[in-house]
């Protein structure tokens, strides 16, 4: 779990953040949501520890990450998972080596383990085939998911998606919150998506938390979403009252059809691997 409690973060005199109160539970696809400047990019960045808040705690199972010494938060950063919103793969290193490379800088096993890790996280993403292949020679889709296998690599506590479907077509977006969500309950990790995409809202949003103007505006689950009278959420989600009947509907579909989704048959269901040390 992650706890943040009483932040404040400014800039130039001004209220980025407004005392945000918020925990984050494990196991859950946790979802930050809000309009391009409304703080939720500076909030995910003062959590995983990139900007320093004038104010506040952030809570790791506990732990005040902000009031650690330099050696515990070096510690704490390889439980942390990154996915961002390029994919930020090495152009001139091939599938194989982009997995391995947060496990030759940060574990001490043989080649041979951490070699054998690697194509379990790929297999985990359906992606065993391209190992040999370059970031340049595969789909945006498949980078994301290759993505997804280097966050993983060192099975993390904590995984941070920022706009991990951005730029995909619905169908690739659909695999990709497919597989965080499913990865998140796999590992019990405590995962936290920045997103402006709304159908991720409304399919995988167990936990939503609404950020307006640096205040936490609003927080509840992705069924919430379609009772709540917050005015400001609600013309943010729903534009228009077509897509609110559209999202409503799939949400009623989604609760009644129990056919798995065709688009991950090719995915593994479980990554067997036992403990990872670092």
């Amino acid at each position: 779990m992650i706890e943040v409690k009483g932040l404040y973060k400014f800039f130039e005199g001004k209220t980025v953040l407004n005392n945000i109160n918020v925990s984050f539970e494990s196991g859950k696809t946790n979802l930050i949501i809000g309009q391009s400047g409304s703080g939720k990019t500076v909030m995910m960045t003062c959590i995983v520890g990139l900007l320093v808040p004038e104010e506040g705690e952030v809570l790791y199972n506990r732990r005040n990450f902000l009031a650690m010494k330099k050696k515990e938060k070096q510690q704490l950063r390889r439980e942390m998972g990154m996915i961002f919103q390029s994919a930020a793969l090495f152009d001139s290193m091939s599938v194989l080596e982009n997995v391995m490379f947060p496990l030759d800088v940060f574990s001490n096993e043989t080649f041979r383990i951490k070699l054998k890790r690697a194509m379990s996280c790929l297999d985990r993403v359906g992606l065993t085939e391209a190992k040999d292949k370059f970031p340049g020679e595969i789909s945006g889709g498949m980078q994301k998911r290759v993505a997804i296998a280097r966050a993983i690599a060192l099975n993390p506590q904590y995984l941070f998606c920022d706009e991990p479907n951005s730029g995909l077509d619905p169908k690739n977006s659909l695999v990709i919150d497919e597989l965080i969500q499913s990865i998140t309950r796999e590992f019990n990790m405590t995962t936290i998506i920045n997103t402006h995409d709304m159908n991720s809202v409304t399919r995988i949003g167990e936990k939503i938390v609404f950020i307006f103007e640096g205040n936490k505006e609003w927080e509840g689950t992705k069924d919430d979403i379609f009772t709540t009278t917050n005015q400001r959420l609600n013309s943010f989600i729903f534009p228009s009252g077509f897509f609110r009947k559209v999202k409503e509907a799939e949400a009623a579909n989604n609760e009644t059809n129990s056919i798995k989704n065709p688009y991950l048959s090719h995915i593994p269901l479980k990554l067997q691997y036992g403990h990872f040390s670092v």
